[in-house]
């Protein structure tokens, strides 16, 4: 007979950052939202979870949050959509990086090295491949239950890494 799978614990996989727990679509729209206040131009969010995980869902709130124009939804096809700001913010450039098989170099024709110090880049699936773009960027991990499920938990865990996330006030967004 199996034993059932632990719970999930979110210190066993990254003691060093900020947990948060969220249960339905709204409150990730919401910490989205939220998250945008902590940002500025030449930030990188890596964005990683499985399928289904609630990222597109945060950059929504996150654009929401920017104050950008258009909608924002998963730009798995076009592999990158740009959403200028409606005010005097930093534009929210969204890639999906989930098709692309290479590093930094396949990601090269997206310039994103060349948006990066005037918006805010969030990328989807970007592990192994946009890294190199900021040695100061912000990693979101998104956990969920996996399967045949109804549950809207989720696990997430912002680190922050380089001088930029040191005093940038991740811990807030707990509150």
């Amino acid at each position: 007979m199996e034993r059932p799978a632990a719970p999930y614990d979110p210190a066993e996989h990254d003691p060093a950052g900020t947990r948060l727990t969220i249960t339905s679509p709204e409150q990730m729209r919401e910490l989205g939202r939220r998250l945008a206040k902590l940002l500025r131009a030449g930030d990188l969010v890596m964005l990683s979870g499985e399928l289904g995980a609630g990222k597109t869902t945060l950059t929504r709130g996150l654009g929401e949050g920017l104050g950008v124009r258009g909608a924002v939804t998963s730009p798995t096809f076009v592999i990158a959509r740009v959403h200028p700001s409606l005010g005097d913010g930093p534009p929210l450039v969204h890639v999906d990086a989930y098709r692309l098989g290479g590093g930094l170099d396949e990601m090269e024709d997206l310039d994103l090295d060349v948006s990066l110090p005037d918006s805010v880049i969030v990328v989807e699936w970007g592990e192994g491949k946009v890294e190199e773009l900021a040695e100061d960027r912000l990693q979101i991990v998104i956990h969920r239950a996996v399967g045949d499920t109804t549950d809207e938990v989720r696990h997430l865990t912002l680190t922050g890494l380089g001088e930029r996330w040191a005093d940038a006030g991740l811990e807030t967004l707990t509150a």
